[in-house]
């Protein structure tokens, strides 16, 4: 499965009665006049699936076949769906044709109550009527307005996974990238282990040789010696224990990169990853004992945060 980005845009623009896919519709349009729709979804990360719609009043009935529609198909991301929804008649000969009777009714009630308040006000001419009458828009039918835009619709969610798709490989690449940056730097830091071991033991010994010393003067009692001695040898087994660290990380980037290799539904699942490989870099940060370990640690996080920023996109 392919791996998506949450951000995305994709528009569609249709005409009716005659669809992109150029299939016929029946409508009691005038030849030359059309319905024409202009759809956009734009997408950005958003932890959930969060839908905005801003619709036309004639798409007002339909939002919620359209919001069930989009649920079936979008898992994560903030969505916002945008239409604009305009009748035209491009033909020049069109005006000439004798508007319906519909449209001749509704306009002599409108002029009868224009006049009801302004009496002295001119009627209509012949040219006004064929105008006025002429641009009015038909009824569409609400079987088929909802068709038409769901159809469009599931063209415009097409387009924007697609947009998504190619994001989203992109993401995956960079990520993969960066895991195996992050996996040579812990390749980098093992032979370091023996070193850090050697230097954690040297500073013991010292710390209890001057224990005993000071035991040996007198100046420290034997049991505040021991109790020390304890401590650091407490302190020596923590710090020492730095191969644990890499080999979770390790285990981590083989998880995340079988996870890119399977695509879907993953981002919340790597984002729980970045948060563990977070975890163990800033514990071998802390427990670094040495410059070139610090020089690694850092890097390390570097790393992850640049691939935490990149995860948050991801679908």
């Amino acid at each position: 499965m392919p791996v998506y980005s949450m951000t995305g845009y994709a528009c569609v623009h249709s005409s009716y009665p005659e669809s992109d896919a150029g299939e016929k519709v029946t409508t009691s349009a005038p030849a030359g006049a059309r319905w024409r729709l202009a759809m956009e979804l734009r997408s950005v990360n958003s932890r959930f699936l969060d839908l905005t719609f801003k619709f036309p009043e004639e798409f007002r009935p339909f939002e919620a076949a359209a919001r069930d529609m989009l649920q079936k198909r979008l898992h994560r991301g903030k969505m916002e769906l945008r239409a604009q929804l305009e009748y035209s008649r491009n033909d020049a000969g069109v005006r000439a044709e004798a508007p319906d009777a519909a449209a001749l009714q509704q306009l002599v009630r409108i002029q009868d109550q224009v006049l009801a308040w302004f009496p002295k006000a001119a009627p209509l001419s012949v040219a006004q009527v064929l105008e006025v009458a002429g641009s009015c828009a038909p009824v569409l039918a609400p079987d088929a307005l909802q068709d038409w835009l769901l159809r469009c619709l599931h063209l415009l969610v097409d387009r924007l996974q697609a947009a998504r798709q190619t994001e989203g490989e992109q993401l995956a690449q960079g990520l993969q990238a960066r895991a195996q940056q992050l996996r040579q730097l812990c390749i980098q830091a093992q032979p370091l282990i023996p070193q850090l071991i050697a230097q954690q033991r040297q500073r013991f010994l010292e710390k209890w040789q001057e224990a005993l010393e000071q035991a040996a003067l007198g100046n420290v009692a034997a049991e505040t010696a021991n109790d020390r001695a304890l401590a650091e040898a407490a302190a020596f087994a923590l710090r020492i224990d730095v191969a644990e660290e890499l080999d979770r990380m390790q285990a981590h980037l083989q998880t995340i990169e079988t996870l890119l290799s399977q695509g879907g539904e993953l981002g919340k699942r790597l984002d729980f990853l970045m948060q563990e490989l977070h975890r163990e870099a800033n514990t071998f940060g802390s427990k670094s004992a040495s410059l070139q370990t610090s020089h690694i640690g850092i890097d390390m996080k570097v790393l992850i945060e640049q691939m935490r920023e990149q995860v948050q996109n991801i679908e």
